[in-house]
């Protein structure tokens, strides 16, 4: 929310005028540009050569200080850093709801990767590869973009996959229940039926979804991974199967500011369709309640810790 603004900030990068108490997303990657990648290929300006990103390379010894990840305000400065893109939310909607329009839009971006590589098509059976909020969002997003069916592979039941199938994952397979490889292969095609997914999708970032996931596929499917977002390790993958078994085999790295529209619309379109607030558990600003939030996520006692300086703006 804009808490003090100059008057050279009068709209959002879609022409929407701003004012002070206007709710606002903030995309963390600021694209340069003028790099290569920028200037001959904008639709892919997530890879720019140079980007920053707030919270992350803009460290608090850079002034004025206040660049986000970790505080209560972050500081805007368009004419120092030009590639920031501001999108206003819709006035009725939460903050907590619009809090997921940046993982949401991950989740887009890769199934229109898929859609434009002739891999995602209306009816088509999906297999989305971890439960954590990645996973869940993917699940809904999945259906919303026309899948059939959806099956999420992760664990634990209690709050994850209980939560996936509320948000409309016909079965789930518990990875702590079905522990190898091979009964998880055989589980997910029981369920599918047939000669396997349509599409599976990696959120899970774990190496071995990979090579997992494409026996998921029948023969000519897509395989989609955008959950390696950090470097988890090498995989031991027969590439042999991707070969005889005809795959598309796709990456996806975050989204560029101009895919943001398409996930703040499909949260504002489907705010009563699906359970969003219940993905968060919320947590105070201090420092035992970052610590607390960064715990019960890593030990996936949540499936979204949400840390929340301002108890009553959410």
């Amino acid at each position: 929310m804009i808490v003090e603004k100059g008057d050279e900030l009068g709209e959002d990068f879609m022409g929407k005028t701003l004012a002070v108490g206007s709710k606002v997303m903030i995309p963390p990657l600021m694209p340069c540009g003028s790099c290569y990648y920028c200037v001959h290929y904008p639709g892919t300006a997530n890879k720019c050569l140079t980007p920053v990103y707030y919270g992350r390379y803009l460290g608090f010894e850079k002034p004025p200080h206040l660049w986000g990840g970790w505080a209560e305000y972050v500081y805007v400065d368009l004419e120092m850093l030009p590639g920031t893109k501001i999108y206003k939310l819709p006035d009725d909607m939460s903050l907590r709801l619009g809090a997921l329009s940046e993982p949401l839009t991950s989740c887009i971006r890769a199934f229109n990767r898929a859609k434009r590589a002739g891999g995602f098509n209306w009816n088509d059976t999906v297999v989305i590869q971890g439960s954590g909020p990645i996973g869940i969002l993917a699940i809904a997003a999945a259906q919303e973009m026309g899948a059939g069916r959806v099956i999420c592979v992760g664990a634990p039941e209690e709050p994850r996959l209980k939560l996936a199938r509320r948000f409309g994952a016909e079965a789930t397979v518990n990875i702590d229940e079905v522990k190898t490889s091979g009964e998880r292969i055989a589980r997910v095609r029981e369920i599918v039926g047939g000669f396997g997914a349509d599409l599976v999708m990696d959120c899970s970032g774990h190496p071995i979804a990979g090579p997992e996931g494409i026996e998921f596929l029948r023969d000519g499917g897509t395989y989609v991974e955008m959950g390696q977002f950090t470097d988890a390790g090498s995989i031991n993958t027969n590439w042999h199967r991707i070969c005889t078994k005809d795959l598309n085999v796709l990456g996806s790295w975050a989204f560029t500011a101009n895919d943001l529209p398409l996930g703040v619309d499909m949260l504002y379109r489907t705010r009563d369709k699906y359970p969003w607030l219940e993905m968060q558990t919320i947590y105070p600003f201090t420092e035992k309640g970052i610590t607390q939030a960064v715990a019960d996520a890593m030990a996936m006692r949540t499936v979204k810790s949400t840390i929340v300086p301002f108890p009553e703006l959410v």
